[in-house]
């Protein structure tokens, strides 16, 4: 009677039992799973044509994934907006061209003034020198006075109309020469204008599959879109030389190193699996997404050529990962909830008669759920997971009704924890 009596008071407890595991020798994998894009290790990239940042509107463009070959066409702009950009260069020519045949015509015509006035002069000066000189007993002494006074006017007048003369060529000539430096300032313009209407067309470098670049904004070039000379159109990955690129959560992508080795085939293709090394791993990890701030380890595995020869792998699949971090074929190992970390020591509770002690052990390779153990355990040893303790009751919605057996107590508060 009184073992049937525990047994029903062992149902009515609230209390879990603690929960242990053996440790065991065995082999131990520890591995990391994730997902990665195919792209090329040397990838050619594409730029749209033009220069100067001048604006582009798609007008033809061949499908993302597109095999080509080296010349073909790729994508086709249309740029009104550097038609009429031409257009005005042209116009700043023509403006610059009469601009110069004005001021040409207006040289000339003062250079024409000055002649005209120096001849005018040189005759006068020479009337004058010669009654200069004429013997004063012909002539009247006034006469001969105004005379010398004129002469010494008109040379001095024609001083000054030579002064003048070079003056105007001097200054035309500087007139000109600011004509001619913005004439070359315009028809570079118009040259360059009419060189980036002349590119027009994106053709491709060499073989390979086109591959789009997304802007900031995530969206990629289609028909129609604007976009600037120079700004990133996509790429030409070299199949030669392919590569895989694996983020991992930054949390549980500890411990991995260049050189693990990585099993990896294309997504829902597992007949299609084969082996490759982490050729690289960042330093630090980043965010990928704007909108999410969980950040994430790159990692990359190279692909051997004769596997995408084989199964004619792209740029852009996805491929599954599976990361592996240890693979020992007898090994000690102890599952991380029962591992302990204070001062950077490791410690885990083995069972030692009815009781638990703590004990250290030192760790080799961590993996997400399981850890090797180097040192400080043995096979058969056993390692508390969890010490067990009363179940909390599970709190009850605020829309539920309270049950039929619920009785109200004095303070009038229903055992549901509704009020009557």
């Amino acid at each position: 009677m009184l073992p049937a009596l525990l047994a029903l008071a062992a149902c009515g407890s609230n209390e879990t039992p603690p929960t242990s595991e053996v440790v065991t020798a065995g082999e131990l994998v520890l591995s990391m799973h994730g997902e990665g894009e195919l792209r090329s290790a040397k990838p050619t990239p594409l730029s749209v044509p033009g220069r100067n940042w001048s604006s582009r509107q798609v007008e033809w463009m061949l499908p993302e994934g597109s095999l080509v070959k080296q010349g073909e066409l790729l994508a086709r702009f249309r740029a009104d907006e550097g038609k009429q950009q031409l257009d005005l260069a042209l116009l700043d020519l023509q403006r610059n061209a009469l601009s110069r045949l004005a001021k040409e015509s207006e040289l000339l015509a003062s250079r024409g003034r000055v002649d005209v006035d120096l001849a005018q002069v040189a005759v006068q000066l020479g009337i004058a020198q010669r009654y200069a000189d004429a013997d004063l007993s012909t002539m009247a002494r006034n006469e001969v006075l105004d005379a010398i006074e004129d002469s010494k006017f008109l040379e001095a007048r024609q001083d000054t109309l030579e002064w003048q003369r070079g003056q105007s060529e001097t200054r035309g000539g500087a007139e000109l020469a600011v004509l001619d430096a913005q004439r070359s300032t315009f028809d570079l313009n118009a040259r360059t204008r009419r060189d980036d209407l002349d590119a027009l067309e994106l053709r491709a470098p060499n073989d390979g599959v086109l591959l789009l670049t997304a802007n900031w904004s995530g969206d990629k070039p289609m028909v129609g879109s604007t976009l600037r000379a120079g700004q990133e159109f996509g790429s030409l990955p070299d199949t030669g030389a392919m590569e895989v690129q694996i983020d991992l959560p930054q949390l549980e992508a500890q411990g991995i190193r260049a050189g693990n080795v990585v099993e990896l085939h294309p997504l829902g293709r597992p007949d299609q699996a084969f082996t490759s090394e982490l050729s690289w791993v960042a330093s630090a990890a980043t965010v990928l997404d704007r909108e999410s701030p969980v950040k994430y380890l790159s990692m990359r595995a190279t692909v051997p050529g004769e596997a995408v020869e084989r199964h004619g792998f792209v740029p852009g699949q996805r491929f599954a990962a599976r990361v592996i971090l240890l693979r020992e074929p007898d090994a000690l190992s102890v599952a991380n909830v029962a591992i302990e970390e204070q001062d950077g020591k490791h410690t885990v509770q083995v069972r030692n008669g009815r009781g638990y002690e703590r004990r250290e052990i030192e760790l080799g390779v961590r993996g997400t759920a399981r850890s090797q153990v180097v040192a400080g355990l043995k096979a058969g040893d056993e390692v508390l997971l969890s010490p067990g303790g009363i179940e909390l009751p599970l709190k009850p919605t605020g829309d539920a009704a309270p049950g039929a057996n619920d009785a109200p107590d004095e303070a009038g508060t229903l055992a549901g924890g509704g009020t009557r």
